[in-house]
């Protein structure tokens, strides 16, 4: 019973989702397949086949601009369509990750809670935090050589 009504929701919601997110969500798992299936070993291994497989016919066909022209639109192509999909794989992968790292700033105690959405800093306030940085990490620095210069020289 609890099953059909699930079944029935789920339903209910695909029907109520826009064409758009139906494209967007096709796309996502065809970009997440693509990117898996074409960044393999037998990928490349496939690629370069194919392009040995077209130095070989040069001769078969005297090395003419048609010969010629089928490589270049082939890859021109190919490049044009992986741009999408690799932008599409970054773009998922640093979204990912930034929602990791928002995730551990908010769990760490003590942690400044500010840093969290640094993506949506303008570049001027991007530079200014990096400086702030900047001086801790010199005064941490700072502090460790002076600690370890105050040790007695059998602990080190």
């Amino acid at each position: 019973m609890a099953n059909k009504a699930g079944a029935e929701e789920r339903k209910k919601n695909e029907e109520e989702r826009d064409i758009f997110c139906v494209v967007r969500d096709a796309f996502r798992c065809f970009a997440q397949r693509s990117s898996t299936l074409l960044g393999s070993a037998w990928a490349f291994c496939g690629a370069v086949l194919v392009i040995l497989l077209w130095v070989v016919t040069g001769p078969t066909f005297h090395f003419s601009d048609t010969w010629q022209l089928i490589i270049n639109t082939a890859t021109t192509v190919v490049t044009f369509l992986m741009v999408f999909l690799i932008q599409n794989t970054q773009n998922r992968d640093a979204k990912a990750m930034q929602l990791k790292l928002d995730e551990l700033i908010r769990a760490v105690k003590g942690a400044r809670n500010q840093l969290v959405d640094l993506e949506e800093l303008s570049d001027d306030d991007l530079k200014k935090l990096d400086e702030q940085f900047r001086r801790l990490r010199k005064h941490s620095e700072n502090n460790r050589t002076r600690s370890d210069n105050s040790q007695p020289a059998k602990s080190r």
